[in-house]
Formats: C-alpha cells, sequence, structure tokens
C-alpha cells in the first residue's frame, strides 16, 4: 500500500519512541513477502509497530475493511471477491488466541488476492505458508528511558527527568525488561512516586513473582511483574474496579461501568473517582469520538484483571450484570430509533458492538439465558436491517433460535426479526420458513403483535418477487393489525411505504403519493429519517413518472444521502439505479452507464439484483436500452466498467454531484439530430420493462 493512501488504523496521540532499525527490516520484509508476523511477548510494542469469537473473525476483517453485505454468501466469499483485483495491507492484530480460525482465513486470501499484502501481530507464529518472522525484541535501555521521560512528561508536565536521576530512569528500564507496556505503566507511577521510590518498591515484587513461577520466561516475568507491581500499589477499590472493567469488550463508557461494577465494595458514587485514579496510573485509557467519550485498557492489562476475577469467583454474576445492562441499552435503543435521535442510536450502537456481541455470547452459552439472546438479538433489528448488518444479524439469530427458550414472545420476535433479514437477503425459503412459524405460534399464544409483524413481511416477500395483488392485501391488513394494536414505529412506517410500493407498481400512483407523503409528516414530526429515506425513494418515483424531473432528482438525491448515512445498500442501490435513468433522461448516457456499473459492484453484497423483479427492475432496463442505443454497445460497456471501478463513497457522490467527474467517461451531453439519449420524462410507466 503506497505511503500516502489512507487506511482506518487508529491515530497514535503521543510519540513513537525507538524501533528506528526495526521498522526498517519490516519495510524490506514486506517488499520481498506477502504474510509478515511481528511476534513477541505481551507489551513489546507489536501492535504500535505493526498498527473475538472465533466464529466471528471473518466478520471482524470485513467490518475492518469498511465491507457491507446483505447476502447469505459466507463472509470468506465475500472477502475473496473485494479482494481479488485490490492492492491492500491488512493488519491482523492480537490474533493469538485465534490462530486456528486466523490461519486459513489469512491463507486462504493470500492464496486468491495476488495484491494482497498481510502484517500479523501476535505472540506466536501463525505457522502458515510464505510466513516470513520479524522477532520484536524489548526496547533498548536508551530507548526505552527516553519512552519514560516522554511518557512521564505527558503524565506531569513539570516533572522532568533530569540527569540527577537519569540513573535510576536506566535502571529501572533495565529492570523492567525495556517492556514498552512495563514502562507506560511505570511512568503513570511518577504523578506520586520518584524513580528510586519506583526501584525500591519494584525490587519487592520482582522477588515476590519471579519466585512463583520458575517456568516462566524472563521477559514474561517481568511483564507480569510490571503489571503486577502497578496491582499491587493500586487501592482494594481501585483493584476491585480494574478487576470487574475486565467483563468490557473493546470501549465502554462511565455510566457503562457505574452500573455493572459497582457493588459490595465498591459504591456507585465513587466509580468516578475510582476511574480517574486508573486513569491516572495507565491502567485504563480515555478516547474521544462519535459516541462521546469513552474508555478501554489493553488486553494484557484486561487478562490480568479477568484473573482476579475469575480468583473471586465472581465472573458470572459481573458478566450478568454487564448483560443486563447492554440488554436494556439495546432496549432503549430500539425505542429511540423513532425518534430525532435515530442517527445518535445508529452511531452508539455501532460503538458499542463489542459489548453488544459479548453480551449476545453470555445469553447463548449460559444454561437458562437462551430466551435473553433471541430477545436482544431480535431487538437489534434495526442494527442488523437498517445500519447494513444483515448478514451478521443472521448469524445472531440463526444461532439464538438454534436454541430452545422458554418465552414465547421472545422467539416469536426473533422469528420475524429473521424473516425480515432472510427477505432482505433474498432467502426466500427462509423467510417463509421463520414467518410462518411466526404466525403459527402467534395465533397459538394469542399474540396480535407478533400475528402483525408476520404477516406485514410475508407481504414484503411477496412485493420484492413480483406478487402485488397478494402483496397489496397482505400489507393493508398488517397496517389494519398495527392500527388496531396502537403500533407506531419505523417498521410500521416501512409498511406503509412498501403499500405505496405495491399501489405504484399497478399504476395507482395517486394513492401511492398520498401514502408517502403521510409517512413524510409523521417522520418529520418524529425525527424519523431511515424510513423517510424510502418514502422519497417512491415520491421520487412518481415525480418522474408524471414528468417532473428535477423534483424526481432532489427528492431521490435526498433518499440516497440518507440511505449512505445510515450504511443501508439495499436504499443506497436502489436510488443510484433510479438516478442512473434520471441522468439517462438528462441527455448524459455515458454517465447513467458509469451509475450502472457503480450500483452493479454494489448488488452482489446485497442480495439478488434488483430482486429478480420485473417491477424494481424496469428503470434499470430501460435506462439500459437507452444509454447502448445512444452509445453504442462497446462504450456503455466500457462506462459501466468504470463505474463498477467506483468506491461506495465515491458512487454516491458522483451519483449526488458533489464529487469529481472522471471525464473520460463523458461524452457531449447532446448531439444534433440524436435528442440526447432519445428518452422522455414520463416514458417509464410502473412495472414497464425495456
Amino acid at each position: 500500500m503506497r505511503p500516502s493512501q489512507p487506511g482506518n488504523l487508529p491515530l497514535e496521540l503521543n510519540a513513537f519512541i525507538g524501533r528506528t532499525g526495526e521498522l526498517a527490516e519490516l519495510t524490506a520484509a514486506l517488499e520481498t513477502g506477502r504474510l509478515v508476523t511481528v511476534t513477541g511477548t505481551g507489551g513489546v510494542g507489536k501492535t504500535r509497530l505493526a498498527l473475538r469469537d472465533a466464529d466471528l473473525v471473518e466478520y471482524a476483517v470485513a467490518e475492518a475493511l469498511g465491507l457491507t453485505d446483505h447476502t447469505t454468501r459466507p463472509p470468506r466469499q465475500v472477502l475473496r471477491e473485494h479482494l481479488a483485483e485490490r492492492e491492500l495491507l491488512l493488519v491482523v492484530d492480537g490474533f493469538e488466541h485465534l490462530v486456528d480460525a486466523c490461519a486459513p482465513l489469512l491463507r486462504d486470501l493470500l492464496v486468491h488476492s495476488p495484491g494482497l499484502r498481510v502484517l500479523a501481530a501476535g505472540r506466536r507464529p501463525l505457522e502458515t505458508g510464505g510466513e516470513r518472522l520479524l522477532p520484536l525484541a524489548p526496547l533498548p535501555e536508551a530507548d526505552a528511558a527516553d519512552l519514560l521521560t516522554d511518557r512521564a512528561a505527558a503524565a506531569l508536565p513539570r516533572c522532568a527527568l533530569d540527569d540527577g536521576c537519569r540513573e535510576d530512569v536506566v535502571e529501572l528500564c533495565r529492570r523492567l525488561d525495556g517492556i514498552p507496556l512495563a514502562v507506560e505503566l511505570a511512568a503513570g507511577r511518577l504523578r506520586t512516586l520518584s524513580p528510586a521510590q519506583l526501584l525500591s518498591r519494584l525490587d519487592d515484587r520482582f522477588r515476590l513473582l519471579t519466585g512463583a513461577r520458575r517456568d516462566v520466561p524472563p521477559r514474561h516475568q517481568a511483564l507480569r511483574t510490571a503489571i503486577g507491581w502497578s496491582h499491587e500499589l493500586c487501592t482494594p477499590r481501585e483493584r476491585l474496579l480494574w478487576s470487574r472493567l475486565s467483563v468490557f469488550a473493546g470501549q465502554f463508557d462511565l455510566e457503562a461501568v457505574e452500573y455493572v461494577c459497582a457493588g459490595e465494595g465498591l459504591p456507585a458514587d465513587d466509580i468516578l473517582d475510582v476511574l480517574g485514579e486508573l486513569l491516572a496510573q495507565s491502567v485504563v485509557s480515555r478516547a474521544e469520538g462519535p459516541a462521546g467519550v469513552r474508555y478501554r485498557m489493553l488486553e494484557t492489562v484486561r487478562a490480568y484483571g479477568a484473573d482476579w476475577l475469575e480468583a473471586a469467583g465472581d465472573v458470572t454474576r459481573l458478566r450478568r450484570r454487564h448483560r443486563d445492562w447492554y440488554m436494556g441499552l439495546a432496549t432503549w435503543c430500539e425505542l429511540d430509533w423513532f425518534s430525532p435521535r435515530q442517527a445518535e442510536v445508529a452511531t452508539l450502537v455501532e460503538a458499542e458492538l463489542p459489548n453488544l456481541r459479548a453480551a449476545l455470547e453470555f445469553c447463548l452459552t449460559e444454561p437458562g439465558e437462551a430466551h435473553l439472546g433471541q430477545y436482544l438479538a431480535g431487538s437489534l433489528w434495526f442494527h442488523w436491517v437498517g445500519c447494513g448488518r444483515l448478514a451478521e444479524g443472521r448469524h445472531w439469530l440463526d444461532r439464538a433460535l438454534g436454541l430452545d427458550g422458554d418465552h414465547g414472545d421472545a422467539r416469536l420476535k426473533a422469528l420475524w426479526v429473521l424473516g425480515y433479514v432472510a427477505v432482505l437477503q433474498g432467502d426466500t425459503v427462509a423467510a417463509l420458513a421463520a414467518l410462518h412459524e411466526c404466525r403459527d405460534g402467534a395465533e397459538e399464544a394469542g399474540s396480535a403483535i407478533a400475528a402483525a409483524y408476520a404477516e406485514h413481511r410475508i407481504g414484503c416477500l411477496a412485493l420484492v418477487t413480483d406478487d402485488i395483488p397478494r402483496a397489496e392485501k397482505l400489507l393493508r391488513s398488517a397496517l389494519a393489525r398495527y392500527q388496531e394494536i396502537g403500533e407506531l414505529n419505523s417498521n410500521v412506517l416501512m409498511g406503509q411505504v412498501e403499500l405505496a410500493m405495491a399501489l405504484a407498481f399497478r399504476g395507482d400512483l395517486a394513492h401511492a403519493v398520498e401514502l408517502c407523503e403521510d409517512v413524510r409528516r409523521i417522520c418529520e414530526d418524529h425525527g424519523e429519517r431511515w424510513t423517510l429515506a424510502y418514502a422519497l425513494y417512491v415520491l421520487g418515483y412518481a415525480a418522474w413518472t408524471r414528468g417532473e424531473p428535477e423534483r424526481a432528482r432532489e427528492l431521490l438525491s435526498e433518499s440516497l444521502a440518507l440511505d449512505h448515512c445510515f450504511h443501508d445498500l439495499l436504499g443506497t442501490v436502489l436510488s443510484l439505479e433510479l438516478l442512473a435513468l434520471f441522468t439517462a433522461a438528462e441527455g448524459d448516457p455515458a454517465e447513467a452507464a458509469v451509475l450502472q456499473g457503480a450500483a452493479a459492484r454494489i448488488w452482489p453484497s446485497v442480495g439478488l439484483p434488483l430482486f429478480g423483479s420485473a417491477n424494481f427492475g424496469g428503470p434499470h432496463a430501460v435506462c439500459e436500452e437507452r444509454a447502448r442505443e445512444a452509445l453504442g454497445d462497446e462504450r456503455y460497456e466500457e462506462c459501466v466498467r468504470a463505474g463498477a471501478g467506483l468506491g461506495l463513497d465515491a458512487a454516491v457522490s458522483r451519483a449526488l454531484r458533489t464529487g469529481p467527474v472522471n471525464e473520460r467517461t463523458r461524452r457531449p451531453p447532446r448531439q444534433e439530430g440524436r435528442g440526447g439519449d432519445g428518452l422522455k420524462q414520463g416514458e417509464l410507466r410502473p412495472g414497464q420493462r425495456a
């Protein structure tokens, strides 16, 4: 990967000290080999140099690459196709506990992706063909002393480790074996202790711990000693919080800590002060992002706390409290999805996904908790469907429903959500099985709400498979059920939009527009934006069909911008298809073909292109026919290939006309005697194919 090419590695907030030789060696290794593994003990600096549940490894890699895939394709297939023709450096950090899942995946991706290079960082090799090892030693004493000085100054601005204490600093780094994590933990202590005082305390801790584990290599002893010594210097309440924080996955916020970690020996009112002390000692770090102020622990530090929690026999209780907090968070977010805070909810759930996964895993592995796993997987429907995570949602829903639960309502909810996900993935058989089971179970249990959702989603399936009369009948019935029980949320409004689509496809544009304008008003009243995007899609389609091209483009552009904001690939690609048609109608068949190429690249990550539907596919067919007629087959295919080379962000920017247009894909917008592409507004009728 070229140095100037952007990546998604986190920006470091402090100086990178030392490692000049290792960086040069690493650069050379990556130039001659495609798989380089940096190995070394925990805390030695592998992540700084290189910068889950085994079943989720492939999803995690796809997530890191920014891939969104709605289909039922295995994530490995998605990764293969994405990487096949790209030049990319993939960094895999901390894989050692998942080596059996990581090694075959990386080997497979390297075999099928000639432009891929992998930089792995872990405590052991991957032991796969073509691997080049780069063992990483601790820092030399001079570099370690520079690191300690730099971090001490950051922790305490007035702290100056001058020549008078240089010998103590060097000796301290030597006793810590130059392990960067140990050095940084020591620096955090210089707020209260001098280097000489640190040395005296470290001596005691060395004797205590190294005598206990003679089978552990010296550098591992030094790291454990450093962490253990830092732990020893903590107050009892700080140690208690440290151990309890180990139940969190990834980042966490203060409110979660106050709920999960408070209890015997640690009142909730004291959490903030105790957490502040752990921050000051570099046990916990702080970061700010779109979801606000959050905290995290390095994996080595977290694992040390987890050992203490295990020794205290408190793991299950803390994991249950952790699950309860994130169950409550998911419930609140589901309700708040239908509100002006919808975008905030999307951001929050994205940030909390590692913890939500941990909560789901607990529910699905702890005896007697399966019904809560079904409830949690179902409550996150808005994230699976609305934020581009259909494939992962399907993973959790399938697992949850594969277990027996003793709470019918939770299972019924998971069933209709699974049916919804499967419909959008184009998996008709699975969708019908889940929705029919939900409908039958709802009738048996007398659950009016589950019956309404099951009928709604069966109607949605009829819509995308072109059974328009049945779709209209089922959707009207479901909407009547919702009204009867007083249900109003994004799902209900989406049912109204889907009914409008059915009406538009059979030519009743007036009533379709009436339904979507009603949805639009309700969305504006409640601050809802996700469903609004689909209502705007139908309104834009109707405006273009009525011969209002400027209004149609305005509506579809707003729809596309909203879909892209929520990472909703289905809404994004549907809007791109219509905007391609509008572009052809405006006299630019080359640009229309580019947009069709961009859409064609997205569809494999969504499902069956245009659902295989004559109704949804009508605009595409007309656009392609007219663009081919205007450009000729060779020029049309050239433009389609150019569009297929666009990334998602670039394609959206281009469709919205907010980004640069590649002039090589254009031709003059009009030629005498051709009338542009020969396409007139209003020429397409609902359901028409070319």
